[in-house]
């Protein structure tokens, strides 16, 4: 365990900025009165986890590594980086779902069927808690596996 509290702490800084940016998307009304919009400025949070994979994988050089590190040894902190945050993820969706966003499935239907976008019965089968909580793994992982490469490829130093 102790070789991994890098990432787990990172993990909990990205599980707590992704709490923060759900609040923000929600203050800017992405997730009501312009839930139309929320598909594509949702994808700005993408620039933060980078950031946040990059600060990681830099502080395991530096503290872990004693400032060297091979490309493989940062690809498998990002990795396991990854992992500590698809395992949070169902927990920041809760978080969301319940308390920060209680109406965002509703309205997202609702938004997609008035655009003609979907038809009722992918929506709802798309914009739903269990939906969301198998995205946000897959995602986590998925994203988390390719940032870690090119992260790791960035501060290699050997």
């Amino acid at each position: 365990m102790k070789n991994y509290q890098i990432e787990i702490k990172w993990g909990v800084i990205f599980f707590a900025a992704s709490l923060l940016w759900m609040y923000f998307e929600k203050l800017m009304g992405w997730h009501d009165v312009l839930i139309a919009k929320h598909p594509i400025y949702t994808n700005f949070f993408g620039l933060i986890a980078i950031a946040i994979y990059l600060f990681a994988i830099h502080d395991k050089r530096k503290n872990f590594f004693r400032g060297k590190m091979s490309w493989k040894q940062g690809f498998v902190s990002g990795v396991i980086l990854s992992i500590v945050i698809a395992l949070l993820s169902p927990i920041g969706q809760l978080i969301t779902h319940f308390l920060i966003s209680p109406d965002f499935f509703e309205n997202a239907v609702e938004s997609s069927v008035a655009r003609n976008a979907m038809k009722l019965e992918d929506a709802k089968a798309y914009f739903n808690l269990s939906s969301y909580i198998v995205q946000s793994i897959a995602g986590a992982l998925m994203f988390g596996v390719v940032t870690s490469a090119i992260a790791a490829l960035i501060l290699k130093k050997e």
